[in-house]
């Protein structure tokens, strides 16, 4: 069953609370009034601003994102990942100990191509038509130019490189993805800035980007007040629950009288997952970029690199490059060395690019945090202590591209109608030992 099409006017209705302003609450607000709920959105800060996961994220709708970081063999890397602090994978030492039981439950989650399989099954219903979904979104919301529905591409250096993600394609041609094979030639006709060691593309076509992650994220939101949603700047704290029921929504402000909510927060949900009665073991996996606000060179169609592990395409403020992972915590400092290593492999993906020089103004750096989940599945799905309070969030790498859909998801179980897609896998249960 879908939600209905059509905004309802104010008068009777159920209140929810909507906590967080990001992707996957902004979209929540606006399917929840959709559906006739009275909406209430708690974020402290911009929606959309620096401070936001998805303001600075590499903007892919890659709705074929359905493979888990983890796959087989991963466990074999794990020495790497701590004797080097600026690799694709870094995993810092001091953060061991408190890390240690979500990498085990990450490895684990990965450990045969089955249990890969398994959550690519799962992905997939999450994510097919998301380009779809988000270019409807931003329409609504007046921004359609942000939303580009023109696919995505993957270079490799060779065949062999390729064959070496052989698992990954293998299950994504399993759920139904498909794509085309740009042997050299055409790629390098299309992509004339590429570097020339990259011999073989692989294009898929059903794939969108997001030109300003920051300014769709802050539409999404401004649009959901625009049809009737209201905002309180402030943090939740906490939830005020009686029989199992949801009375009130606790806030640094106060609390919020309420029938329902849904957790939003990204990377800073653990605490009010546990405080709903559901605790989870929600890590932040720490993404970088760097964009090129003056750039003369890079690619046509927005491109990820094999060997470097990084997405390169433009944005409205320039050449972004975005990626890597950083397993630190939410309070650790920023290593920039790990943004200017992305600045690095950028020219080196596109030797024409300008060299500016260290510290120059054109060049920006950043840093944010993916909620992820060691098995690679978002929480979808009513919490513990209530069935009133919905957990939306730990999307890790598809957040931008879930976030269409989990909207339309937590706002069905806001309003008590059978969800779109199966929720078992998204379960916030799933996790108890």
């Amino acid at each position: 069953m879908t939600v209905a099409r059509s905004f309802s006017p104010d008068g009777g209705r159920r209140h929810v609370v909507v906590i967080g302003a990001g992707a996957v609450g902004g979209a929540t607000a606006i399917e929840a009034l959709r559906a006739g709920l009275r909406v209430t959105v708690v974020e402290p800060g911009e929606p959309g601003g620096p401070q936001a996961t998805s303001y600075g994220n590499a903007g892919w709708l890659s709705s074929h994102s359905v493979v888990p970081p983890a796959l087989p063999g991963a466990w074999r890397k794990v020495p790497g990942w701590l004797a080097d602090p600026l690799g694709p994978l870094a995993l810092r030492w001091r953060y061991l100990p408190r890390a240690l039981p979500w990498l085990l439950r990450y490895l684990a989650s990965g450990w045969t191509e089955a249990r890969v399989q398994r959550t690519a099954d799962a992905l997939r219903t999450l994510l097919a038509d998301a380009p779809a979904l988000h270019a409807q979104l931003a329409a609504e919301a007046g921004v359609p130019q942000l939303i580009e529905r023109r696919g995505l591409l993957h270079a490799y250096r060779s065949r062999a490189e390729f064959d070496g993600d052989a698992l990954g394609w293998r299950v994504r041609q399993r759920v139904g993805v498909q794509w085309e094979e740009w042997p050299e030639d055409e790629l390098r006709r299309r992509e004339p800035d590429l570097a020339a060691r990259y011999t073989l593309g692989i294009f898929v076509p059903e794939a969108g980007h997001c030109r300003n992650p920051g300014a769709y994220v802050a539409a999404l939101a401004q649009h959901a007040l625009d049809v009737g949603a209201e905002r309180v700047a402030a943090r939740a704290t906490g939830f005020r629950i009686e029989g199992g029921r949801l009375r009130a929504v606790r806030t640094e402000a106060g609390e919020i009288a309420c029938d329902g909510a849904a957790i939003c927060a990204g990377a800073r949900s653990g605490p009010l997952a546990v405080a709903a009665g559901s605790a989870v073991p929600l890590e932040s996996e720490r993404g970088y970029h760097v964009v090129v606000e003056d750039a003369t060179a890079g690619p046509r169609t927005p491109t990820m690199v094999a060997d470097g592990k990084l997405i390169a395409h433009w944005m409205d403020g320039g050449l972004r490059a975005a990626g890597q992972v950083e397993i630190a915590g939410l309070e650790a400092a920023p290593d920039w060395r790990r943004a200017e290593i992305l600045h690095e492999h950028l020219q080196s993906m596109f030797p024409s690019l300008a060299r500016p020089a260290p510290g120059a103004p054109s060049v920006k750096h950043w840093l944010g945090h993916r909620p992820s989940l060691p098995d690679g599945l978002p929480c979808i799905g009513p919490s513990g202590g209530s069935a009133d309070i919905v957990l939306a969030f730990g999307h890790g790498h598809v957040g931008l591209c879930g976030s269409a859909r989990t909207g339309r998801l937590a706002a069905q179980l806001l309003a008590g109608v059978a969800a779109e897609i199966p929720l078992a896998p998204f379960d916030p249960g799933r996790f108890k030992s």
